[in-house]
Formats: structure tokens, C-alpha cells, sequence
């Protein structure tokens, strides 16, 4: 009931339509049902009286036909054009308020669940809703109206027959029944498994240069193939269960045929039946089998739309972990004091500590390398300021207020984060350096790209600002990309700026351009460095070396050297070549 109510709940902007929809059904199944009783008050009335009088009325009769079967062809026009572009809507809204969910959602979400598998929500699970939105209230409607107008129409001219033909309905619809529960469990599963069949298609896809350069084309064409099977076989199993849900019930409109020729003739035997009463029957009988023939087939459609709703509702009914208090104010006029205190974190999945009893303070304008292993929480301690996770015990604060407690978009407006591994969105050049300032003007982009010493080479391609990227930056060098994401970072102008390894993995003659642009875009920011190249960070105003015991030194350079204890052993090994 609680899916159903979330359901219709997306009909409520479409009110207006979906009333005149239900409207123009109603009328559609009264013209249907409204024949065959023409036909029986003609048969039984004026076909019995003088050549001249049926003459003279039929005119009238053809008259009124004509204008009902007009009436019928603008509600079944309303139905198909409006009706469906309701559907549509519904859909559309569906998927706007998926894609706004997912974009509320938490790392954690993300680190959980293959991007494939959620473009499969967004796009193909929602197909079949546009249809079930229209076709399923709709169908409802009309089949209700024609199976209970035609079936009390037919006790009128029968009633034992009537019963004998509602056993045999009775036991039909239990038939359907029964199946129905499989057809939901099929095209669930059918769900699942295209679902894997997008995320092995992105995953090769998006890591095709490395597949290519491993030469591993036969293993992801033998990892799609194994996906692509499972999909197969269940899309099988479910056209099994279709072609016996079917079969049946082709079999039980068959049996309503025969029980109404068997028993018609039996009851015209003993004289309770008249022959034309039975051409009358017959023709009720196509009106009351019919809509139960609609209703059968929309059965398919139906599985298929409820499976994609399901799976649509899994995704919205997902909380963010990380979300704004109830009481959370902005971030106002910015300084950058930032203090980490007693700070403790840990992974959903793993209750060992990546983070342990940190405590570590940043004075406004300062910068602070963090030093150390792979694995010793640089990147977690980094996450934990923008709020991308949560501490499990202790605090960090802004400016003495708790990030906690501010809101996440003015928490993460005050800061700017250059990544190793930087996007780059389709489109152009210009579009990417503007993602730090949405409204920038020309005269800001390219003072951005100036400073971070990229506007030479941009103003060198074939369009300039207007030269498109490829996809995820193809079309670019590692270091230009970098001086882009940079660029981008100068528009956005923020008090506090996060490097994770924004030169590890870059050429000298890049990282002496990147360096540079660093350097100017760290002036009057709180800056937290994360680096591996030490010769770097040389010039920190603290440097903080952190494994998996915390943080184990801290200091400036030449302090540190001095002490000549793990920050001088990294060192060494990274500038002298020694082992220890």
C-alpha cells in the first residue's frame, strides 16, 4: 500500500487530466456497452413494425449513432494523446526526482553501488512507468465498467447461463492470479540482471585504455558475455512464464466461448431461450470477454512498470548520511581557522580506525602538508572537512563553529579541492573552468585560466575557450587538465583550499607550471597539502606526518630533518636513493 500511495502520489500535478481522462473512459465504455442494447431494442421494437416506419426512423437512428460514435472518437483521441503525455510527465518526474535524490546521496552511497547499475535506474527502469501511469487506471476503469455492465446486461437476458459463465471466470481470474506472483518475481529479476549487463558495459567502457593497453579485450568480451547470458536466461524464464500465463488464459476465453454455445443451445432446447436473445448474448459476451483480455495483457505491463517502480522507490527511500541539522546556520565571513580534535573515523563496512584520536590545528592562511603511507587516513582527514563523512568521535570546526552545524552548501563553497585525478565534464573548455563560478563572466574565466598558467596553451587550440574536451578530458594532457581544475578553483575564489596529490603523477616541466599555479592560488588561503613529492611542500609552514598510528611528527621542514626521524627517512629515500 505504501508503494501504491507513493505512486499515485505523482498524479497530483496532473489532477485536471487525469480526471477528463477517467471521464472519456467512462463514456467510451458506455458507447460500448450502449450498442448491443441498441441493437436488442431495434431487433425487438422498431424492426417489428410497417417498411415506411422503419424507413422513416432509421434516418434518426443513423443520425444518432453517427453522433455517438463522434462523442467516442474524441474520448478515445483525449485518451491516447492527453493520457499518455500524462504517462510521460509522470515518468519525467520520476526521473528528475531520482537523479535529485542521487545527487543529495553521501560517498558512502556511491562507494557502495556501480555507477552502471544506477544510469539502469535512471534510464531503463522508468520506460515502462509512462505506460502504466496511463494504461493502468484507465484499463481499470473501462474493464470495471464493461465487465459489470455487460454482466449484469446478461443476467437480464439469462441468468443461469450468467452463473454458469461466471464459474468459469471466477476460476480464470484465480488462474491469473496464481501466475501473476511469478511475473513479478521474473521481471524483477530482469531488472537486476540488465542492471549488470550496464554496469559491466560502463566499467569496460570507462576503462577501455586500460583494457587495450593490457590487451584484455578477450576477458572483458568474456565478462560481458557471462552478464549478457544471465540476462538471457532470465528474460527466458520470464517468457516462459508469460507463454503459460497467456496459454491459460486463451484457454479459459475459449471455454467462455463454448460455455455460452453449449449452454445457449441446451436452454433454446427446453425454450427458456430465444434465438435472437442468444445473438444479443453473443455479442455482450465479446464485450464482457474483452476488457478481461486487456486486463490480462496489461498484466505484462504492469509487472514490468511495478518491477522499475520498486527499484526506483529503493534509490529515493535512501537517506543521505550526511545531510543538513535542523538547526544548521551558513558559514558566514570565512577565516579558515580549522581545528581538528580528537578526531576518530571509521568506514561503514570496517570498525577498524582509518583515523584515531586526531587533534590538529590550522591557523587562518596557514599551510600544512600532510606526509606519510598510502593508507594512513591523508585522504579521510581531507574528507571529513567538506563533511564527504562524517567523524565517528570527536569534531572539526570552521572558525569555531562545528562543520556540523553549518549548512553543506556554504561549508563546501568555502573551500576548493584539487585532486590528483581531476573530471572533466563534456563540453568545452570555457564550460569546465566555469563550473567554479556558474555566472563568470569571459573577462573571469580567462583571468582565471591566466593565473593558473593554462590561457597560452587554451588560446593555442583550433576554437580557443570553445574547443570541446572528449570525454572525460581525452583530448587533454594530465597537467593540462590540472591547470584547468585549477583554473577552476581560482574562479571559485575560496578561503580554504584542499590539494590531495594535485603533482604526483605529472611531469617535471607540468609540475614546475602546476607548482607555480599552486603556489599563487595558496596565498591568503588555508591550504591542506597532501603530497608524496616532498621537494613540494618544502616550503610549508608545518608539515604533518601521519600513518595508520595517527600523527606521529609534525613540524617544519628543516625542523623535522633535524630530528632526522620518519618525515627525514621519506626524505632521504626520495632524494639520496637510501634504503633506511
Amino acid at each position: 500500500m505504501e508503494l501504491l500511495k507513493s505512486f499515485l502520489a505523482y498524479y497530483k500535478p496532473y489532477k485536471k487530466i487525469f480526471v477528463w481522462d477517467m471521464i472519456c473512459a467512462i463514456v467510451v465504455s458506455v458507447i460500448d456497452l450502449a450498442f448491443p442494447q441498441i441493437l436488442n431494442i431495434l431487433v425487438n421494437g422498431l424492426f417489428l413494425e410497417s417498411p415506411a416506419e422503419i424507413l422513416r426512423m432509421i434516418v434518426w437512428v443513423a443520425c444518432g449513432l453517427v453522433v455517438m460514435y463522434l462523442v467516442r472518437y474524441g474520448c478515445q483521441y483525449y485518451i491516447t494523446s492527453w493520457g499518455h503525455i500524462m504517462g510521460a510527465h509522470m515518468e519525467s518526474d520520476m526521473r528528475q526526482d531520482l537523479f535529485n535524490h542521487m545527487q543529495r546521496l553521501s560517498f558512502s552511497y556511491y562507494d557502495k553501488n556501480n555507477t552502471g547499475d544506477m544510469m539502469s535506474k535512471i534510464v531503463s527502469d522508468l520506460f515502462d512507468i509512462s505506460e502504466l501511469a496511463h494504461h493502468g487506471p484507465e484499463n481499470y476503469v473501462i474493464s470495471a465498467l464493461k465487465i459489470i455492465g455487460s454482466f449484469v446486461l446478461l443476467l437480464m437476458i439469462n441468468v443461469p447461463m450468467t452463473l454458469i459463465l461466471l464459474a468459469v471466470t471466477v476460476t480464470m481470474i484465480l488462474f491469473s492470479l496464481s501466475k501473476n506472483k511469478k511475473m513479478q518475481r521474473v521481471f524483477t529479476d530482469n531488472r537486476k540482471k540488465i542492471a549488470g549487463v550496464n554496469s559491466q558495459v560502463q566499467d569496460s567502457l570507462a576503462g577501455i585504455r586500460v583494457v587495450k593497453s593490457f590487451a584484455n579485450e578477450d576477458w572483458e568480451r568474456e565478462k560481458f558475455r557471462e552478464s549478457n547470458d544471465l540476462f538471457l536466461e532470465s528474460k527466458k524464464d520470464s517468457y516462459h512464464v508469460m507463454a503459460n500465463f497467456h496459454a491459460g488464459n486463451t484457454f479459459f476465453t475459449g471455454m467462455l466461448y463454448a460455455t455460452v454455445l453449449v449452454a445457449g443451445g441446451l436452454f433454446i432446447a427446453n425454450g427458456t431461450l430465444k434465438v435472437t436473445e442468444l445473438a444479443i448474448y453473443a455479442l455482450y459476451i465479446g464485450i464482457f470477454v474483452n476488457p478481461i483480455d486487456v486486463l490480462i495483457n496489461f498484466t505484462e505491463q504492469f509487472q514490468k512498470g511495478f518491477a522499475g517502480f520498486k527499484r526506483f522507490k529503493e534509490v529515493v527511500d535512501t537517506e543521505p548520511e550526511i545531510v543538513d541539522r535542523p538547526d544548521a546556520r551558513p558559514l558566514e565571513d570565512v577565516q579558515g581557522n580549522i581545528v581538528y580534535s580528537h578526531v576518530s573515523f571509521h568506514y561503514d563496512d570496517d570498525s577498524t580506525n582509518v583515523l584515531e584520536d586526531v587533534t590538529l590545528g590550522i591557523p587562518a592562511g596557514k599551510t600544512v602538508a600532510l606526509v606519510g603511507p598510502s593508507g594512513g587516513g591523508k585522504t579521510t582527514f581531507c574528507s571529513l572537512l567538506p563533511r564527504f563523512y562524517d567523524v565517528a568521535e570527536g569534531s572539526v570546526s570552521i572558525d569555531g563553529t562545528d562543520v556540523r552545524s553549518a549548512t553543506l552548501k556554504s561549508l563546501r563553497s568555502a573551500m576548493g579541492i584539487v585532486q590528483q585525478d581531476v573530471y572533466m565534464f563534456g563540453g568545452t573548455v570555457r564550460d569546465n573552468i566555469a563550473y567554479g563560478k556558474l555566472d563568470a563572466t569571459d573577462g573571469e574565466i580567462v583571468e582565471a585560466a591566466k593565473q593558473a598558467n593554462i590561457h597560452e596553451f587554451i588560446v593555442s587550440l583550433p576554437e580557443g575557450y570553445n574547443t570541446n574536451v572528449g570525454e572525460r578530458g581525452a583530448r587533454l594532457s594530465g597537467g593540462q587538465k590540472q591547470r584547468i581544475a585549477i583554473a577552476r578553483v581560482f574562479l571559485k575564489n575560496p578561503k580554504i583550499l584542499i590539494l590531495d596529490e594535485a603533482t604526483s603523477a605529472l611531469d617535471n616541466e607540468s609540475e614546475l607550471h602546476i607548482q607555480d599555479a599552486l603556489e599563487k592560488l595558496s596565498v591568503g588561503r588555508t591550504t591542506i597539502v597532501i603530497a608524496h613529492r616532498l621537494s613540494t611542500i618544502r616550503n610549508a609552514d608545518e608539515i604533518v606526518v601521519m600513518n595508520e598510528k595517527g600523527i606521529v611528527e609534525r613540524g617544519a621542514h628543516a625542523e623535522l630533518m633535524e630530528k632526522n626521524g620518519l618525515y627525514a627517512k621519506y626524505y632521504n629515500m626520495q632524494f639520496e636513493g637510501l634504503n633506511d
